[in-house]
């Protein structure tokens, strides 16, 4: 009696899972799934995963697509620029299935695989139309800012985005230059061509070099120049005052020239015994000479009329020295 129970709820299990496989299916949280009756594909495709009920073949059949990114790389191929030179490039791709629906109908069973040779053929001459707009000298230059790779790729990828979402319901996510090179026999004329572009920017820089010395020169000469004008306006003023000075002393020392010697020696001698000094010096040498008693040295001002000044102090040799 246990025996044929157990046979009976397993009988019931396979039962069950039988009807299960049959008239449902499972949809990923990374597919997308066309239903198709009869070969028709579903009015919408069912992105939502769960779990979905179905007819058993040959009523309806479950397609299912992958979602996240396919990619692929196209030929290294040669091609011509705007300008007329040579070119090899290769670029990488990444897509999805946006519509899969028209994705199903434009391909047999959907395939990815039978997808891709359709795209690549797509991204290959869009990719050649793209790059013969351009100069060789936004893929190769010698200067950094001349280069337009983004600006390229983004011009590609725009042009290969309407075309495939309109043929194919694939939407391309991104596109990359992978590859860039230039065939052997322009490999020379390329260089030369660098070189080229390369003196002149130095013969640009030598010039702008030149150009700034030459203001940098005349700045500092002009300031020298300035300078100097300043310090002999300001020397001319000194000797003016230093002459003016002279003049109003000289009046003075031509009123009794022999007094303001007498006075200058005695100055001169003052400043040259200090206190306690003791003095090794020829007495015929001024001011020195005023120590000894000499009647020469006896000095009388100037007489005005009859007036007689009275004469000045003499000063004997034999006085003990300051």
């Amino acid at each position: 009696m246990k025996r044929n129970a157990l046979t009976l709820v397993v009988g019931v299990i396979l039962l069950l899972i039988f009807f299960l496989l049959l008239f449902t299916f499972q949809v990923r949280q990374t597919e997308i799934v066309v239903l198709t009756t009869f070969a028709k594909p579903s009015a919408q495709p069912i992105d939502k995963p769960g779990l979905y009920f179905k007819w058993p073949l040959p009523i309806q059949k479950v397609y299912r697509f992958d979602k996240r990114i396919h990619n692929f790389e196209d030929a290294y191929e040669q091609m011509l620029t705007a300008d007329g030179h040579n070119l090899l490039a290769s670029v990488y791709v990444g897509w999805t299935i946006e519509q899969p629906r028209d994705f199903f109908n434009s391909f047999t069973g959907g395939d990815p695989a039978v997808a891709e040779p359709h795209l690549k053929s797509l991204v290959r001459s869009v990719k050649q139309a793209i790059i013969g707009q351009h100069p060789f000298s936004d893929f190769v230059s010698s200067n950094s800012q001349n280069l337009k790779f983004g600006q390229i790729e983004e011009e590609i990828l725009k042009a290969i985005q309407t075309s495939a979402m309109a043929k194919y319901g694939v939407k391309v996510q991104f596109v990359g230059i992978k590859q860039l090179g230039i065939p052997e026999n322009v490999t020379a004329k390329v260089f030369d061509r660098m070189t080229a572009e390369r003196q002149r920017e130095i013969d640009r820089l030598k010039a702008l070099g030149d150009s700034e010395a030459i203001a940098i020169k005349s700045a500092a000469d002009a300031q020298r120049a300035e300078i100097i004008a300043k310090a002999e306006q300001e020397a001319s003023a000194i000797r003016g005052a230093a002459d003016a000075e002279a003049t109003k002393h000289f009046a003075v020392f031509q009123q009794n020239q022999e007094l303001a010697v007498f006075l200058m020696q005695l100055r001169a001698l003052e400043s040259t015994l200090g206190k306690g000094a003791t003095i090794i010096a020829d007495p015929s040498i001024s001011p020195f000479n005023l120590l000894i008693n000499n009647s020469s040295n006896n000095i009388a001002p100037r007489s005005n009329g009859n007036t007689t000044a009275p004469r000045g102090p003499a000063l004997s040799a034999n006085e003990p020295k300051r």
